[in-house]
């Protein structure tokens, strides 16, 4: 589909507004929902830079005009029925919701997603699992909970994360030298683990580190 047939595919609404989609081009995690216009949607297409119309305001907006947290546009799909669109962003700064979380996102049903954060983390290779546990920590963050390890951690403060990181680097180094790989698969996810509390700590996201991966291909 080329910029003409997806400008002529597009169903706006009664006010003129079509709801937009922003996923992240990297993780494939949802940053936030969001309205664009005729003109919203035009500027996005000549800019790359993705532009919304905001409801409050009743003005064409520019995301990161004011936080220089901009969403850059990959890619643009259109639904079956021509009344939402889904973008495809690479986001600047790693921050897309004015609450300061990597997404809009960020409230769950409920806060038990991880049981025994310590002692139980399991991890996959891919970004969205560790995306998963970012959000979880910044969860205990926003609302600490009685007893658990994360809490404790940020408590304590960066220099006692950073001790449990370099801890965790010693504890791969030295399962890394044994033939079983079970125990370097434990302390691989207990770093990973740590990592993520201290990025978390320091407003760092996956995302971003994500982004400069992509770079070194």
């Amino acid at each position: 589909m080329n910029k003409k047939e997806l400008l002529k595919a597009v169903k706006y609404d009664e006010k003129g507004l079509v709801p937009v989609i922003a996923q992240d081009y990297h993780s494939k995690k949802v940053r936030m929902m969001a309205y664009m216009n005729e003109e919203a949607l035009l500027k996005t297409l000549e800019t790359g830079k993705v532009h919304y119309f905001s409801r409050s305001r009743q003005a064409l907006w520019l995301k990161g005009e004011t936080s220089s947290h901009y969403q850059y546009l990959k890619q643009i799909s259109v639904d079956c029925d021509g009344d939402t669109l889904l973008l495809q962003i690479e986001q600047a700064g790693g921050i897309s919701c004015h609450t300061g979380n990597s997404s809009c996102f960020y409230r769950e049903l409920t806060e038990e997603v991880v049981e025994a954060e310590r002692e139980a983390v399991t991890l996959e290779s891919d970004d969205s699992m560790l995306g998963e546990l970012y959000s979880t920590i910044m969860q205990r963050k926003e609302h600490p909970k009685e007893g658990s390890y994360t809490n404790y951690l940020l408590d304590k403060g960066l220099n006692k994360i950073l001790k449990k990181v370099g801890e965790e680097c010693t504890e791969v180094i030295i399962a890394a030298k044994d033939e079983d790989n079970k125990e370097l698969t434990f302390e691989i996810a207990d770093l990973m683990y740590h990592l993520t509390v201290m990025m978390a700590q320091k407003g760092l996201t996956w995302e971003e580190v994500s982004v400069e991966l992509a770079q070194r291909k």
